[in-house]
C-alpha cells in the first residue's frame, strides 16, 4: 500500500546573528511564525555550541530513565505535584495515567529558589528545590544547566524582538515579554524520555498510541531542542516520517512541524498570547509515535519553559480574559496561581503503575493551593 504522508510545514527560521542585532527588522518572520495565522513556533539556527550541548545532554535522560527503581524513587517530589525531579505516570491525558514518557524537571535559574515560606506553600510546583542524581548520574546536572542557560539567553533575545514587534503593531502598547522573563526566577527545564512503542506489527492511526497528547503550553516561551531518536541507546534517524511534533493551527489544520536537528525552536505559551492581546498565538500540539519501523525506538528531548515568576501579576487585556478559566478571571491573578490550577488538571493521584513505573501512591495532595 502506498504510504500517505501527513501535511508537513517547515518552521519559520531565524538566524542567531539576527537576534543579536537589536536593529534587525524581524517583523515578517515573527508574524508568519508566531502570529494568529502561524504555527505558534519559530526556530533559531547557527547558535554557537548548541549542537554539542544537545548531543551531550539528550542521551543522559535515557540513562536516567533506566536507573534502578530505588535510585529513581529518591528523585520523586510529590509535594511539587511531581514538577521537580523525576516523574513517570503522575500526569494524565484523556483521563488516563501517562506512562509513555518519563520526565526530569529542574529550575534553570537557581537550585534553591528565593521564595518566602508562604510562597513555597502556595506555589509548590514553582518554588521547590532541584533534586539532582548526584550519585547515580553526576554528569546530568552540568549538562542540564549548560543547555538550560543557553536556551534561556537565546529566549531573551527572541523576547526582545517580540516586544519590538508588538510596539510597532499596537499603538500605545509597549511589549513586556523580555522584562517579565528577565526578572523571573521560575524558568524550568523538562528533560523527556519517550519510551519505545513495543508492538510487533505496524499500526494504523487509530491503533497507535501517542507519545504526548494534545495540549497548549501555559507559560511564555517554550525552548525546545530537536528530538534525538535512539535504539538500544544508540542514536538513529527518525524511523517514520509520520512521527514527531504536530500542531493545530488557527485555520483548523493539523500539520507536522519540521525543523533541523541543529535548530532550537521556541513555542508561544498561553501567558504570552494573553499579555500580547492575541498578537502572538499559542497553539495546541502533540507528539505522535512511529507507526512503522518503530520497535525499540525511543525519543529524547528537552523543553525549557520560560515563564513569569510565581508572584508576577498578569496584565491581561479585557478582551483576552474570556480565554481564561472562569475561576481565574479576577484582578491580581498571579502566574503562580494560574500555573497551580492548570497543573492540577493534569495530575493523577493514587495511580497503580505498570511494571516500569515508579510507585507514586501517596496521600499528599501535591500542588494544591
Amino acid at each position: 500500500m502506498e504510504q500517505i504522508l501527513p501535511d508537513t510545514e517547515n518552521v519559520v527560521s531565524l538566524r542567531y546573528a539576527d537576534l543579536l542585532n537589536k536593529d534587525a527588522d524581524l517583523s515578517v518572520d515573527l508574524e508568519n511564525g508566531l502570529g494568529p495565522e502561524g504555527m505558534g513556533i519559530i526556530s533559531v539556527v547557527d547558535i554557537p555550541g548548541y549542537g554539542e550541548l544537545r548531543k551531550k545532554l539528550l542521551p543522559l535522560v535515557e540513562k536516567l530513565a533506566h536507573l534502578p527503581e530505588e535510585s529513581l524513587k529518591k528523585l520523586v517530589d510529590p509535594v511539587s505535584g511531581y514538577n521537580f525531579g523525576w516523574s513517570h505516570g503522575a500526569e494524565k491525558f484523556n483521563s488516563q495515567p501517562d506512562f509513555m514518557k518519563g520526565s526530569f524537571y529542574a529550575n534553570i535559574c537557581s537550585d534553591i529558589p528565593n521564595a518566602a515560606d508562604t510562597e513555597n506553600m502556595r506555589y509548590p510546583s514553582q518554588c521547590r528545590s532541584n533534586i539532582w542524581p548526584s550519585e547515580d548520574l553526576p554528569e546530568l546536572e552540568r549538562a542540564f544547566k549548560e543547555m538550560g542557560s543557553l536556551i534561556k539567553e537565546v529566549g531573551y533575545l527572541l523576547a526582545y524582538h517580540c516586544d519590538k514587534f508588538q510596539t510597532s503593531k499596537q499603538a500605545g502598547k509597549v511589549g513586556v515579554l523580555e522584562s517579565m522573563l528577565r526578572r523571573s526566577q521560575g524558568h524550568k527545564g523538562r528533560l523527556l524520555h519517550y519510551y519505545p512503542v513495543e508492538c510487533g506489527h505496524e499500526q494504523n492511526n487509530a491503533e497507535a498510541p501517542v507519545w504526548c497528547g494534545w495540549h497548549t503550553d501555559f507559560g511564555s516561551l517554550t525552548g525546545l531542542t530537536a528530538a534525538m531518536y535512539t535504539k538500544d541507546g544508540v542514536e538513529v534517524p527518525c524511523p517514520d516520517p509520520e512521527a514527531g511534533l504536530y500542531i493545530k493551527t488557527n485555520p483548523g489544520r493539523v500539520v507536522k512541524a519540521v525543523f533541523d536537528e541543529d535548530s532550537l525552536a521556541y513555542q508561544i505559551g498561553e501567558t504570552t498570547e494573553w499579555v500580547s492581546g492575541g498578537l502572538f498565538h499559542a497553539t495546541p500540539h502533540s507528539v505522535q509515535t512511529p507507526k512503522r519501523n518503530h520497535k525499540g525506538v525511543a525519543r529524547n528531548t528537552l523543553a525549557v519553559f520560560m515563564q513569569p515568576s510565581w508572584g508576577e501579576v498578569l496584565d491581561i487585556p479585557g478582551e483576552m480574559k474570556t480565554k481564561i478559566n472562569p475561576s481565574l478571571r479576577h484582578d491580581g491573578l498571579t502566574f503562580g496561581e494560574y500555573s497551580e490550577v492548570t497543573i492540577q488538571n493534569y495530575l493523577v493521584y493514587g495511580v497503580q503503575p505498570n511494571a516500569n513505573a515508579i510507585q507514586i501512591n501517596d496521600n499528599n495532595d501535591g500542588g494544591s493551593t
